[in-house]
């Protein structure tokens, strides 16, 4: 599968193991209750460890383990719920989280460009087909009256 990260497309080596999932070899991202529960076990692996959070769960929670935490993604479950773009902010602006921020689940192309404005850098979206007009999305506009997190 093929991502957008850093403006680019790319082909994606992450993959997310469900709660419920017997954890695999490789580059993985898990929910935010599977950190919890499972974080000794997970920080001894040899792969890279990623955390998936939902709308509802709060960034505050894994603030003391961002630096061993090298992706996050904030999943859509629907485009109109905003407050994943609060996610990326706080995670950008307020503990200067500098890994990967990557969107994923129901968002629409037409929000990339403002996603990028609150720190997010890749994007995982359902239709692969909607990289190239997602990927022009990110130079949209060329001045911005709001001050963004870059």
């Amino acid at each position: 599968m093929q991502i957008i990260k850093d403006k680019q497309i790319v082909d994606d080596s992450w993959h997310y193991v469900a709660d419920d999932a017997e954890l695999k070899d490789g580059d993985i991202s898990v929910s935010l209750s599977r950190w919890k529960k499972d974080k000794r076990q997970l920080l001894k692996s040899t792969s890279k460890t990623g955390v998936r959070i939902g709308p509802a769960d709060s960034v505050e929670d894994i603030a003391a383990d961002l630096k061993d935490i090298p992706l996050i993604e904030l999943d859509f479950p629907a485009f109109a719920d905003g407050r994943i773009f609060s996610h990326a902010w706080l995670l950008r602006g307020r503990y200067h989280y500098q890994g990967e921020i990557r969107a994923t689940g129901h968002f629409m192309p037409d929000q990339v460009f403002y996603l990028s404005r609150v720190g997010v850098n890749a994007f995982s979206l359902e239709k692969t087909e909607d990289l190239y007009a997602a990927l022009s999305t990110l130079n949209d506009f060329s001045v911005n009256y709001q001050k963004s997190i870059h």
